[in-house]
């Protein structure tokens, strides 16, 4: 049977997805509860800055590893091969300059925001339009975060849209605003942890439906979808290398150095050097979501050679090629299905 034509959430896929929102929810409520309730700026903003580089590193990483990465990033693959994996390379530098230039000075200053230092350095009419950009920016952003996992559990339920993007805004402001930065940071550690899941186990039921790792492996050789190295100088080549690497690193920089997001994280550390050490601890974890979303890609392609079946789900974005590969892999798997949707939630509400 053809997955889109098929509505095949079962009551386990239900629970798992209503498990992700109610434990994201008491999450916000647990800290709502205990300890100094948030009732401070301090707490409420900063997490008191008492928090351990382990939990700061995780969210650090859910915080831009959107739900659009996990839908776009396997799509790209699928249709242009590796090449984008390089990007990976860009990681190293923008976080290292982060860790040893930014948070310094940032910690040192005991900021609670990037802002306040425009402010400091030039003047409050810079802090306003930094600010605005910002704003404006992250707006546009979570508003395509949040289309795409609600999409998703559309084409897999036929909920409404809006039904499903109204449920995640409820749950992101209620858990924000009652359990402040630290229910943020531990939400953010359990959603990447079923982020993790959900691809894993979209990756291993494709490998396995696809006839093993060596069958995988030998259509994507055949598909010329394994990129090597471009050193091409070229700019309006689609990737290169330099492209990858260099430019990545100045994106990396946007995301990981000054973005307000992830400087309000490591200034809620309890030390300094538990801020930079969470930098560092981010980069395997950027590595090995970047890789499974790759490996997707390329199960993808072995198991369709290319062709696009995103019509099929009412779309003409390749992107949604992803969306019916999962619906094809998992169908007939209770529970499954259900955690990649969850998956895409978590990116979502991580990203609000």
């Amino acid at each position: 049977m053809d997955p889109s034509d098929q509505k095949h959430f079962t009551v386990v896929d239900y629970v798992v997805f209503a498990l992700l929102l109610a434990t994201s929810a008491g999450i916000g409520l647990y800290y709502a509860l205990s300890g100094g309730r948030q009732r401070t700026t301090q707490e409420f903003l900063m997490a008191d800055r008492s928090m351990r580089c382990l939990p700061i590193s995780l969210s650090l990483i859910a915080s831009f590893q959107s739900a659009v990465a996990i839908i776009g990033v396997p799509a790209e693959i699928y249709t242009h091969g590796t090449q984008y994996w390089f990007i990976g390379c860009a990681y190293f530098l923008g976080l290292l300059i982060p860790a040893h230039v930014f948070i310094p000075v940032l910690y040192r200053l005991q900021l609670s925001s990037a802002y306040q230092y425009l402010e400091l350095r030039f003047s409050k009419t810079v802090r306003i339009c930094g600010t605005l950009t910002f704003i404006f920016q992250m707006v546009i952003y979570m508003g395509v975060c949040v289309y795409t996992p609600a999409f998703a559990l559309n084409a897999a339920t036929g909920i409404q849209l809006w039904g499903t993007v109204l449920a995640t805004g409820l749950v992101c402001a209620l858990y924000t605003t009652m359990g402040g930065l630290k229910a943020v940071i531990w939400t953010d550690v359990f959603q990447t942890v079923v982020m993790f899941a959900g691809q894993l186990a979209v990756i291993i039921v494709g490998v396995r439906r696809t006839g093993g790792v060596s069958e995988v492996w030998r259509k994507v050789k055949e598909g010329n979808r394994i990129s090597g190295l471009d050193l091409n100088p070229d700019p309006t080549e689609r990737h290169t290398f330099w492209t990858l690497g260099i430019g990545g690193v100045f994106l990396v920089l946007s995301l990981y150095g000054v973005n307000q997001a992830q400087v309000q994280r490591y200034l809620s550390a309890r030390t300094e050097k538990e801020a930079v050490r969470s930098c560092y601890m981010a980069f395997p974890s950027l590595q090995l979501a970047l890789a499974l979303s790759c490996v997707m890609g390329l199960v993808m392609f072995a198991r369709y050679c290319g062709e696009d079946f995103s019509e099929k789900l009412g779309s003409s974005s390749r992107d949604a090629m992803v969306i019916y590969f999962v619906m094809d892999m998992l169908q007939g798997l209770p529970g499954l299905p259900g955690l990649f949707v969850a998956c895409l939630f978590s990116a979502a509400l991580r990203s609000g």
